[in-house]
């Protein structure tokens, strides 16, 4: 029996993907074991975001390497999608699959000498999102639920619609039907995941929306919780909006990659709306749903981006009621658009801003904890921590600790707030 290790980088299409790959190959006799003990094959699930995301999937290399030096190291993933040459290069690389190939990954790995060291397609070519299939997900109490892939939008700076093709939905049946069977396992919360999620359904036949998946969704209640990953602000529609003030089901949580809050550097990024568009969704979402927890992508040193683009940026955030940042230093991704542009942001001036922008989000994740104190949250306790501690999330995202919990996890439970944690919030049981 075979061991197999999976590491995973990136996001949550790629860890679902990980886990039906984990699914399928101990359904076919393989022996799944952690990234950091043995293996006779470690599989690497690549991210290409950013330079660093590569340069990670390359320790993770040479990290499996030390640990047997005897092993087949497969590469697949988005990295390996968009620099397939540059990975199979890579020492101590056996094989690199692509995107599309995932789902093959049985037969790879069956084969002690594949015909080819590099099988990567065309993943423009894609027109259908078949997926992986998936089972369960072992060990968590919350399952991730591919519905779309790809990504038609081609923003300036993303290298993504290059590693994940064009945008294509999984049909509404078989969503509703992975809904129902993660329920029939026991799963409290399921997440809907996809790159570029806003766009579900536009390339099924007859057209659909997200909204309208949400709807067919809440209608089922086959979970008490649903959660959706991120959506554009030009896609966050007043009925989407009025949905999730009343829905029962749908988490009180939204993604909204804001990137800029300059008009100019919007524009240059090929972004298809205005500080003040985002400014004016933000505000009616929030007026709609008082609670709902909202996090944000945000880019420092976008090329030609001035020190006054920059502070239009945090004065932005710094008015909006966001709960957290995610800051990404720009990073040149060859292939893209912005990689071509002038005016690329000095290295220290670049990691300056993004300093800056952490801060903002850290000052922005502890205010809205704050609201919290002395508040009742509804937390799915997920597991024990250290000291009778158990830990789980609320509804609207944020990590709870709780003291004195002696009931089951992946149950439901009320919990008094008390303080603010580095990592959420603290509080006791209710009741």
């Amino acid at each position: 029996m075979q061991r197999v290790a999976i590491s995973t980088l990136g996001c949550k299409i790629n860890q679902f993907e990980s886990a039906a790959m984990t699914e399928s190959l101990g359904r076919e006799g393989f022996r799944m074991v952690p990234f950091d003990e043995d293996a006779d094959i470690y599989v690497i699930n690549t991210c290409t975001v950013t330079a660093k995301t590569d340069a990670e999937s390359r320790r993770l290399i040479r990290r499996a390497l030390r640990r047997n030096p005897a092993a087949r190291v497969v590469v697949t993933g988005c990295y390996a999608q968009v620099a397939p040459d540059a990975v199979k290069d890579l020492p101590g690389v056996s094989l690199v699959v692509g995107n599309s190939e995932k789902r093959s990954i049985v037969e790879f790995l069956r084969a002690a000498a594949p015909a080819e060291k590099v099988v990567v397609s065309d993943i423009s070519r894609e027109r259908a999102a078949e997926g992986l299939r998936l089972e369960s997900f072992a060990e968590h109490t919350r399952a991730f639920l591919q519905v779309q892939n790809g990504c038609d939008a081609f923003c300036s700076y993303c290298i993504v619609p290059y590693a994940r093709g064009r945008s294509r939905s999984v049909p509404f049946g078989e969503v509703l039907a992975g809904i129902r069977s993660f329920a029939a396992q026991g799963f409290r919360e399921v997440v809907l995941t996809g790159i570029h999620l806003g766009a579900y359904g536009l390339d099924l036949e007859p057209p659909a929306s997200l909204l309208e998946l949400l709807e067919a969704a809440e209608a089922e209640k086959a979970v008490p919780r649903l959660r959706v990953g991120s959506v554009e602000p030009n896609e966050l529609t007043d009925d989407l909006i009025d949905f999730l003030a009343r829905s029962e089901t749908v988490c009180p949580h939204l993604h909204i990659p804001l990137q800029s809050g300059d008009d100019r550097v919007l524009e240059r990024m090929g972004r298809r709306y205005t500080a003040a568009f985002f400014r004016e969704r933000v505000k009616r979402l929030v007026a709609a749903v008082p609670d709902i927890f909202i996090g944000c992508d945000v880019i420092a040193g976008f090329p030609g981006e001035t020190d006054e683009e920059f502070q239009n940026t945090v004065r932005l955030i710094d008015e909006l009621p966001v709960a957290s940042l995610h800051v990404f230093p720009y990073s040149r991704r060859e292939g893209t658009a912005a990689a071509r542009m002038g005016g690329q942001v000095d290295g220290k001036v670049l990691r300056v801003r993004a300093e800056i922008l952490r801060e903002v989000g850290e000052r922005k994740r502890r205010s809205f904890c704050e609201r919290f104190v002395g508040r009742e949250l509804a937390v799915l306790m997920q597991n024990r921590g250290r000291d009778g501690e158990a830990v789980g999330l609320s509804r609207n995202y944020l990590p709870v600790r709780v003291l004195g919990y002696a009931g089951e996890m992946n149950a439901e439970a009320t919990v008094m707030v008390t303080e603010v944690t580095p990592e959420g919030v603290g509080g006791i049981i209710r009741g």
